[in-house]
């Protein structure tokens, strides 16, 4: 097998303290429709050493002068649910709760946005207090039910735990497949606002929708976390992921909602996860393009640190 891949393919000299920490979580246990998710953060790794290193914000090619760690995967032998999201919080912990690292979380399937929040709560600038973060979603899926087939800690319940678990605001970003629960609910609880793919799209106004959008993710203050189900894209993009969905967002779409809150004066970007990628069984987009959106996190939070 050789020496596990590193992200971007870089010589990483572990003697250094990162700046910047990848983090490999093949945690996947409640996947209802695709499988596959387990391989994504290996799959993400060795394609992102065919990705660019050239970066137009930053003044040198990435690593830009960061220091970049890529950890061992997590792995745990648990036997149950609650057991395996104990062990994926534990193996989280020493970096989401350091103020001087950002994590870059490889999942996996979306079902570990719990894990992360737990994992996250002690963190200097949240003490505690997790109503002071927003969980920026972009998803296909509004993962607000409060169970699937009888599994409160599904992925489909994600970010309804991660509220149970107290964040204080949930934007939700590519929406296109939810139930009625799950629109009542985010109707009715004024943490969560949900922005849907067919308003984003839309032919007659979608670019207005799009501006206000950008005006309010350029508005976000405090905490943030970021949380990229890579199908909030369209299927051209990513043939092969947990749960696709058509009608997705574009790249461009993407990239500039990630460059908006990168850029935004008033918050604070804490960390990020890009799960639900699936080696393609021909080809390899999928996680080539998961590999694009951690480089695009990892791009971001540098050119905000030297700014």
């Amino acid at each position: 097998m050789g020496e596990p891949p590193t992200f971007l393919g870089l010589s990483e000299d572990r003697s250094l303290s990162p700046d910047i920490v990848i983090l490999p979580v093949p945690y996947e246990l409640t996947t209802s429709y695709g499988q596959g998710t387990a391989e994504g953060p290996e799959s993400c790794l060795r394609a992102s050493a065919q990705v660019e290193l050239y970066d137009p914000r930053l003044p040198e090619d990435l690593p830009a002068g960061a220091v970049i760690r890529t950890e061992a995967a997590w792995s745990s032998e648990a036997g149950t649910l609650n057991e395996q999201l104990n062990s994926v919080t534990e193996y989280l912990s020493k970096w989401l709760s350091d103020d001087s690292v950002f994590p870059v979380v490889l999942g996996g399937e979306h079902g570990l946005l719990p894990a992360q929040i737990s994992a996250i709560e002690n963190h200097p600038e949240l003490q505690g207090n997790l109503e002071q973060i927003t969980i920026v979603q972009f998803d296909a899926h509004a993962d607000l039910r409060d169970e699937l087939d009888g599994e409160k800690w599904s992925h489909a319940c994600a970010a309804r735990r991660s509220l149970d678990k107290g964040a204080g605001q949930l934007i939700q970003i590519g929406v296109r497949a939810w139930s009625r629960e799950e629109a009542k609910f985010s109707e009715n609880d004024n943490r969560v606002r949900t922005h849907l793919a067919s308003d984003i799209l839309a032919v007659s106004n979608g670019q207005k929708v799009w501006e206000s959008l950008m005006d309010e993710l350029s508005m976000i203050s405090g905490p943030v976390w970021i949380s990229v189900d890579i199908d909030v894209l369209d299927g051209y993009l990513v043939p092969s992921t947990g749960t696709p969905v058509p009608g997705g967002l574009s790249w461009w779409h993407l990239e500039s909602a990630l460059a908006t809150i990168f850029e935004s004066k008033n918050c604070n970007v804490l960390g990020a996860d890009v799960v639900e990628t699936v080696p393609d069984i021909e080809g390899s987009l999928t996680p080539f393009t998961a590999a694009m959106i951690a480089t695009r996190l990892v791009g971001g939070h540098i050119h905000r640190s030297i700014q």
